[in-house]
């Protein structure tokens, strides 16, 4: 079978939903037996998410091979199932750069350099790369048709249509249908403009999904049919739904995977299993129980909105967990510097079933998530401390059980007397040599946990040993990944996770730490046998465990993150006890 193409665009708005729309549909293509990937086109000129503050795009997902990328990749791997790498993310930053970089080592060969044909060639060679050895590539297209920046991409799409035949290729066009509130109907106009800018780049949709706050009803349906030229059974209803997991579930019932394969001519490999899916989703919209999660966070406010998907791969991480123990999670965002004002507002955490402490950059909120781990390690509430929240769950420890008064990181302090979060001396190095990237910890990194640690009891629970084998044993036969294993022992309890830093706990400082009763239930040890500490937890408390990892990142619906399940199960008893 020749590589079959899904072009994902949408119209009228972004944040319709085009990303969990193509994860859905690569699910339902998986389980119809074709083998998926997905790709992720971002017009902005950045060469990747890695520079964006927060509340630009919310959340950077970070992939294995540390890529840097829109969160829209996160949706990709938890429908999926699959590890996509950093080339999955297309930037017109990437694109340009590339063109450049090869126009000043003379690869065109004295060719004048041009938009037509240089950089859609660009953009269909990096295309192919990420798609080969699949059977279906879904490529969604960023931001909105009528956007200027998406002109190459649309151009590129109509050019790899024309090479490989439009009987390779389906258009599929997301479309939001407002409701204005004094008129209460259903306005098709935006679609019809999306549909006629489409056109205007010599596409037209094989399928329109249409996004609304109701099921679309026949009068719409026939509308948008005249005018796009399409038969109504390829306008599909994507009326808004309680949990994002039951879109392939809507999907089927809508027989869109069907659909995808009529337009194409061919027939699926196997029937499509979604029982135990289905299984998770009720558990999702009927929980036996709810508890309540606190998430003290500094990125929230964005002029007078709040930016809450700054944190969705730890909520859907939350999710995840709860599906599986048929729990609900009320998550409750809680601006760490509010924290900082009033000390009643800290009383307050006792409410909360557990509490998490995500990651972050810089001091804005620093003293207020100190003072949250505080309360949650001596008022014996379960927390979880993520990449950020572990050092400042070190920082907290060290002042308040240690005494070494004035403990800091050097991030916030540089002149701190005890630097017990500090930039190691060989990143120190690079920093003075103005190579700031290359100071982070991006990507997956080895982790060895300690035999008696609840840290190790949980990925044994979950079979995450198991599952992290064969990726360790890759890593160690390349070369360019050789340094993410570092000498980290392979074995029975070692385990990947992924980064996104750039300080650590200071060596000099773990004897403080352990000798006070903090335990360092795992670490990575470097190619220097410097070890760097990854996970710690406090013994005499229900649940008090912090990772420098991002185990967000690797939680799906049906393989939840080992940590949050644990926190979940754990704030499940803090409930039922309190």
């Amino acid at each position: 079978m020749d590589r079959k193409y899904i072009i994902v665009a949408g119209g009228v708005i972004s944040g319709v939903g085009k990303g969990v729309a193509t994860a859905s549909i690569g699910k339902i293509l998986k389980e119809y037996g074709f083998k998926t990937t997905a790709i992720k086109i971002d017009p902005y000129i950045n060469v990747d998410a890695g520079t964006l503050r927060p509340t630009e795009h919310g959340e950077v997902w970070v992939t294995d091979d540390g890529g840097e990328i829109d969160q829209d990749l996160g949706n990709y791997e938890r429908f999926l199932g699959e590890t996509l790498s950093k080339i999955n993310n297309i930037t017109t930053g990437q694109i340009y750069y590339s063109v450049i970089k090869k126009e000043r080592e003379g690869k065109f060969l004295g060719k004048t350099v041009q938009f037509i044909p240089h950089i859609p060639n660009e953009i269909l060679e990096r295309i192919k790369i990420a798609s080969n050895n699949y059977d279906f590539a879904l490529v969604e297209i960023g931001g909105t048709i009528g956007d200027y920046e998406n002109i190459p991409f649309l151009f590129a799409a109509k050019s790899l249509e024309r090479q490989i035949g439009k009987e390779n290729v389906v258009y599929i066009l997301i479309t939001y249908l407002p409701i204005p509130s004094h008129i209460k109907e259903m306005k098709t106009k935006p679609t019809q403009q999306a549909i006629k800018s489409l056109s205007e780049h010599g596409i037209f949709p094989d399928i329109i999904l249409c996004r609304a706050k109701e099921p679309l009803d026949d009068v719409r349906k026939k509308k948008i049919e005249i005018y796009a030229n399409i038969d109504r059974e390829f306008v599909i209803s994507a009326p808004d739904i309680s949990t994002i997991y039951r879109i392939p579930l809507n999907f089927e019932k809508e027989k869109l995977g069907k659909k995808i394969l009529k337009k194409l001519g061919i027939k699926k490999r196997k029937k499509a299993d979604f029982k135990h899916w289905e299984k998770l989703v009720d558990n999702i919209e009927h929980p036996r129980m709810n508890i309540k999660i606190a998430m003290v966070g500094k990125y929230l406010d964005i002029g007078d909105y709040s930016l809450l998907d700054v944190y969705i791969s730890i909520k859907e991480a939350l999710v995840h967990a709860g599906a599986n123990l048929r729990v609900g999670v009320e998550t409750e965002w809680i601006n760490s510097k509010t924290l900082e004002k009033r000390e009643n507002n800290i009383k307050n955490l006792s409410s909360y079933d557990g509490i998490i402490i995500p990651g972050g950059f810089g001091e804005t909120g620093i003293e207020g998530k100190i003072l949250a781990i505080e309360f949650a390690r001596k008022q014996k509430i379960p927390l979880l401390g993520l990449c950020l929240g572990l050092q400042l769950a070190v920082i907290e420890f060290a002042r308040n059980v240690c005494a070494l008064s004035g403990a800091n990181s050097t991030e916030f302090e540089e002149s701190t007397k005890y630097p017990v979060i500090d930039v190691l001396p060989s990143q120190k190095k690079l920093l003075d040599n103005a190579r700031i990237g290359g100071t982070m910890r991006l990507g997956a990194y080895a982790a060895f946990l300690e035999s008696d640690s609840l840290t190790l009891s949980l990925y044994r629970k979950t079979g995450r040993i198991e599952k992290d084998k064969e990726r360790l044993k890759e890593m160690l036969g390349r070369k360019d990944e050789r340094y993410r294993m570092g000498r980290t022992p392979i074995g029975k309890n070692t385990i990947l996770e992924r980064h996104r830093h750039r300080y650590e706990v200071s060596p000099g400082f773990v004897h403080f730490l352990e000798d006070s009763g903090l335990k360092i239930a795992g670490f990575h040890k470097r190619l220097d046998d410097v070890n760097l500490i990854e996970f710690i937890e406090i013994n005499d408390h229900p649940f008090f465990i912090a990772t420098q990892s991002h185990p967000e990142f690797k939680s799906f619906l049906d393989d939840p993150a080992p940590l949050f399940l644990g926190l979940i199960e754990a704030s499940l008893k803090q409930k039922k006890k309190r």
